[in-house]
């Protein structure tokens, strides 16, 4: 469908799976849309008020919503003129304009008919569209949208106050005073890498005078006018504790849609990427007429890290290459949050991890900021984060380690202890906690397991797994002794001699006694 771009991320490293971005000429501007997917459907989208199609990768909630689209889809989006990748140094249009801008994508992309998506303030401009090209349409979709996405039928003190604050909120667009993430994506709000990227976000995608005349504009759009003449395939997505539109006003551009059918899914957020993404299996299921089997909901890949015997990250399969971390630190920043398990590690041990000789501490939020941006790009997000600490999130990640704690077999664990914990970092006492608790369930599975096999009178399979226990830990007395113990119970007289010459050199080093072989 498109070839790949090579595409700077926020934390500047390189990422090579961002569609490019083409260029639609509409009348008096260009428009950036990319071209993506390859699934039975094709969709063209608007993204909501002013947003940059290319940035938006960076972020991965949105690119893992991106990966889902692209599995059923084929997703044509757009940013709209004024605002994003598209021309910045023209006006923002009207409704009737965004129409005409919205066919020329489509007519660019060499696309006669399709869906149409619009995400809340695109929705009007999405029904507009349908009714005015209803040949070149399949069926809309809106998203926490509707007939329109401002208030209407207000007094114009009402009008004249609101005005004053979308002005303040305009203003503020691009600091980190931005009042758009606490009605955007308020479940986030407390994780201060999200709030950190937004902020940058919001000023690669408008600046604050487009951004005001964005929302001027959606004043005074309501086509509610135009509902009864759809006659297309609808669905309204739409989550209850929306607060930028709220759900009453979806509701109603339902009822006014003959066959319409409404959507309500329970998030607080009005950003589809962010909190629940069940409304995706309703989106995949309307353009398609079905579910894929086993479609993961969120993820778009399998991530597993191995961490006994050596540190790696496995993506559906296949190492992630020591180059794609970019740093040690982001390495170290991994494995520090892997050895509390998914507990939340504090700021401040981070920073002395990190940056151990750094005294100004004003300089390290953002710094652990960009590093925790490589571990989430790496892991495809895997990290919860609030402004006091940060963890591991093992819904999204699996780890060797922790399966080792969760195995009630010794064999099994046995085949799971490929080695120490993390045997790079052998001097970090965070880690020499874990690997002595590590060691520990191992030995205690596996001596547990070879106990019942030699009551089974499987001596040869106790004392197999016996001696990866003394050979894991050449110290562990009762190991030796039951391994002496199976290999004269198996018959096998020669190994159990030497077994037992390995017990007392290793006892010796501990100053400590052990009795005579004795086959009898």
């Amino acid at each position: 469908m498109s070839t790949l771009l090579f595409v700077p991320t926020a934390d500047g490293t390189a990422d090579t799976t961002v569609p490019p971005i083409r260029f639609a000429q509409a009348r008096g501007a260009r428009l950036a849309y990319q071209d993506f997917g390859n699934g039975p459907a094709t969709v063209v989208a608007v993204p909501p008020l002013a947003q940059n199609i290319e940035a938006a990768w960076e972020w991965p909630a949105i690119r893992s919503m991106h990966e889902r689209f692209a599995s059923f889809s084929r997703w044509v989006h757009f940013d709209k003129r004024g605002t994003g990748a598209s021309d910045r140094r023209v006006r923002i249009p009207g409704i009737d304009e965004r129409v005409d801008d919205f066919r020329a994508v489509m007519d660019a992309a060499e696309i006669d008919r399709a869906f149409v998506y619009g995400a809340s303030e695109g929705g009007p401009m999405a029904l507009l569209f349908a009714v005015t090209y209803p040949e070149r349409v399949e069926g809309i979709i809106l998203h926490g949208s509707g007939a329109h996405t401002a208030p209407v039928d207000i007094t114009p003190e009402q009008r004249a106050e609101l005005r004053e604050r979308m002005r303040l909120s305009a203003d503020l667009w691009g600091t980190a005073e931005s009042r758009l993430p606490a009605a955007l994506a308020p479940t986030l709000i407390d994780d201060p890498d999200f709030m950190l990227w937004q902020e940058r976000y919001e000023r690669v995608s408008a600046d604050s005078d487009s951004l005001y005349e964005l929302m001027d504009i959606s004043l005074s759009v309501d086509v509610r006018p135009i509902l009864s003449q759809i006659t297309l395939p609808t669905l309204l997505l739409h989550a209850t504790g929306d607060r930028l539109v709220p759900v009453e006003w979806g509701r109603e551009t339902a009822d006014g849609i003959p066959g319409a059918t409404m959507i309500e899914y329970e998030s607080d957020n009005h950003a589809g990427w962010a909190g629940n993404r069940e409304w995706l299996d309703h989106l995949e299921r309307f353009v398609t007429g079905t579910v894929a089997p086993n479609r993961p909901p969120v993820r778009a890949r399998s991530v597993h890290i191995t961490t006994l015997g050596r540190f790696t990250v496995s993506v559906d399969g296949a190492d992630v290459p020591t180059s794609s971390w970019g740093s040690r630190r982001a390495r170290q920043l991994c494995k520090r949050l892997l050895a509390a398990r998914g507990w939340p590690v504090p700021r401040e041990q981070l920073f002395e991890l990190l940056w151990p000789d750094e005294t100004d501490m004003s300089k390290l939020g953002s710094r652990l900021s960009v590093q925790l941006s490589t571990v989430r790009r790496v892991l495809g997000g895997g990290i919860n984060a609030t402004r006091e600490a940060v963890a591991l999130d093992l819904s999204e990640v699996s780890t060797d380690l922790e399966a080792l704690f969760k195995a009630e077999d010794g064999v099994v664990a046995a085949g799971l202890y490929g080695g120490e914990f993390l045997p790079d970092d052998p001097d970090e006492p965070w880690a020499e906690t874990v690997r002595v608790a590590a060691r520990a369930q191992t030995a205690d599975l596996v001596r547990s397991t070879a106990a019942t096999f030699r009551s089974d009178g499987r001596h040869g399979d106790a004392a197999d797994l016996l001696r990866q226990i003394v050979t894991m830990d050449r110290y562990d007395d009762l190991a030796h002794e039951l391994l002496v113990s199976c290999l004269v119970e198996a018959g096998d007289v020669a190994a159990a001699r030497d077994a037992h010459d390995a017990r007392v050199r290793a006892m010796a080093e501990l100053d400590i006694d052990v009795a005579p072989f004795n086959v009898g």
